[in-house]
């Protein structure tokens, strides 16, 4: 197998940010840390809550991290990172992907394509765990955009951690391939339906990295 070439040590690094949306967790479990390592200046007795508050702070900081990419080829490229689960066919003749998002990845979704944003619908329900299949009647977003291969529908899926969804931009909102367009915190799925006539470039197992997988074939 041929290795990669190492990049050069002057090369730059790709920028990290954190994720909008993610102060309402992140915020109080800084504080909460901050707080406690200061108190064990004064008690050695209080480290016993600042270890545990300092993962829990450097685990959220992982978890709302959101890297700058570089926009893979292809006409329709993954709106998340994590695993594909399934492949299913449609009746309508458009092909449903679906992507299982672990805690561990990155947890900012990206639009699959240029357009507009047609509509962004809010539907409460469950949270059973993502990768079940009762998991289409969890809570959900569901978005529809105005592209060149015509509707095309993405839907993020809340799931049994994650119990909220943060959408970025509103409808009536041009987006291009691979901007940000939402959060979801925590564990969860996101599904994108491939139009009829587009056959899917991925496969159920395939790792996918959003802005850069594509998931669509010539």
């Amino acid at each position: 197998m041929p290795l990669r070439p190492s990049l050069p040590t002057d090369a730059p690094r790709p920028r990290v940010t954190l994720a909008r949306g993610a102060s309402p967790w992140l915020v109080p479990t800084v504080l909460t840390a901050a707080a406690c390592t200061a108190l064990t200046r004064r008690n050695g007795r209080w480290a016993l809550a600042a270890v545990p508050a300092s993962a829990l702070s450097a685990g959220m900081l992982w978890f709302f991290r959101d890297p700058e990419r570089e926009l893979g080829a292809g006409r329709v490229i993954s709106p998340a990172d994590g695993v594909v689960q399934s492949i299913d066919a449609w009746p309508d003749g458009r092909t449903r992907v679906a992507i299982f998002m672990s805690p561990l990845n990155v947890h900012v979704n990206r639009a699959p394509l240029d357009g507009v944003v047609r509509s962004v619908e809010h539907v409460p329900g469950g949270y059973v765990p993502a990768f079940n299949k009762d998991s289409d009647r969890n809570e959900r977003v569901v978005w529809h955009f105005d592209t060149e291969l015509g509707d095309i529908e993405m839907v993020q899926i809340a799931g049994a951690v994650a119990r909220r969804i943060v959408p970025y931009v509103t409808s009536g909102t041009k987006v291009g391939r691979g901007e940000r367009v939402g959060l979801i915190r925590f564990g969860s799925r996101v599904d994108t339906y491939l139009p009829a006539g587009v056959e899917p470039g991925v496969e159920v197992g395939q790792k996918t990295t959003a802005g850069v997988t594509r998931l669509d074939r010539d």
